[in-house]
């Protein structure tokens, strides 16, 4: 039995319990201050998820728990057989983490609607009760801490356009592609849904950007309930080789477009003791502080596509060079 310590607002735990779900492993949502207290005294960064494992240790980081719960139980795996498609279900995961969680928190602390509803949700769902005057000041303290971190994280009014585009063309392409088919490597999910739904499941219940996946997307605004719990699909991955559905090509020309140049000048900048960078993607700016983590993330994709088997690089090569992803790997 497992015991995940998340909170509904935060699109790691959603993350990590559709995954749960999905694999049909036993486990208890514990979320509120519990949680929060968990976070806080036994695991060293402070956030949550935390997964309690059966023997009574405690992991956070839904990479990296979902890994190692991949190695701890065979059946119902979230990461494909093959190796070049484990890899690009992989790149799909870290960009989801890494960079559409910036559409999270931007739609969520930019618009003062979404900042009052979305504080005021977040404080009931710590505290439960205790009264609306207690609730409502508690939320206020929580909103003027999140939208004090805006600059911190990129989600500022100027580098807004770039964010809400490159939501949109990821939108866009799974609308286009649920209507088809549920899952992008197969009959079954991968790392890859997971890492998406769990920073979309946020843009779902958030005032302003709900209302647009209703309008604009309504396909893949229904789709975020079925991937939130997948414990009754059973499904077969594609054969190696099968090409890649249009969905994953769409989402590789964002990722080759935007990411990876995201990724690039912060690696550099971190190298030349910057404290800044800029960028531009899809015809608009960006410009953030440097983060030691994203120059890990840029350094471990790398890693992880020097590894491949050279036949599985090989029938990579192309579709990345098509994308404008594989510079960004090799270099």
């Amino acid at each position: 039995m497992y015991t995940l310590y998340g909170a509904l607002g935060s699109p790691y735990s959603m993350k990590l319990r559709a995954v749960l779900r999905y694999r049909r492993l036993p486990h208890a949502w514990v979320h509120g201050p519990e949680a929060m207290a968990i976070a806080g005294s036994k695991v060293k960064a402070p956030v949550i998820p935390v997964l309690e494992y059966p023997d009574g240790s405690f992991h956070n980081d839904s990479t990296p728990v979902i890994l190692d719960l991949e190695s701890r139980h065979t059946h119902r795996g979230v990461v494909p057989p093959d190796p070049a498609t484990a890899f690009i279900a992989a790149l799909i995961e870290d960009f989801a983490d890494e960079w559409l969680t910036k559409a999270m928190f931007g739609y969520r602390w930019l618009r003062n609607v979404d900042q009052v509803q979305m504080s005021r949700w977040l404080a009931y769902d710590q505290m439960k009760g205790g009264g609306i005057e207690r609730s409502q000041a508690a939320a206020e303290a929580f909103r003027a801490r999140q939208v004090g971190r805006m600059a911190i994280v990129g989600c500022t009014e100027a580098n807004f356009p770039l964010i809400e585009a490159s939501t949109r063309a990821v939108m866009a392409a799974l609308e286009a592609h649920v209507t088809d088919r549920h899952c992008l490597f197969g009959s079954r999910p991968s790392l890859a849904e997971f890492g998406l739904y769990g920073q979309i499941s946020q843009l779902g219940v958030d005032p302003t950007p709900e209302a647009m996946l209703r309008a604009d997307y309504p396909y893949a605004f229904r789709w975020l309930l079925h991937i939130d719990d997948m414990s009754g699909i059973d499904g077969d991955w594609d054969a190696p080789g099968t090409p890649m559905a249009p969905v994953v090509t769409a989402l590789l020309a964002i990722i080759g477009a935007l990411y990876f140049p995201f990724l690039d000048a912060n690696a550099a900048a971190l190298a030349a003791g910057a404290e800044t960078f800029t960028i531009t993607a899809m015809g608009h700016g960006y410009t953030q502080g440097t983060f030691k983590y994203q120059a890990k993330c840029l350094a471990e994709l790398r890693r992880h596509y020097a590894v491949l088997p050279g036949e599985a690089r090989a029938r990579l090569e192309p579709l990345l060079a098509e994308t404008g992803c594989l510079q960004a790997l090799t270099s």
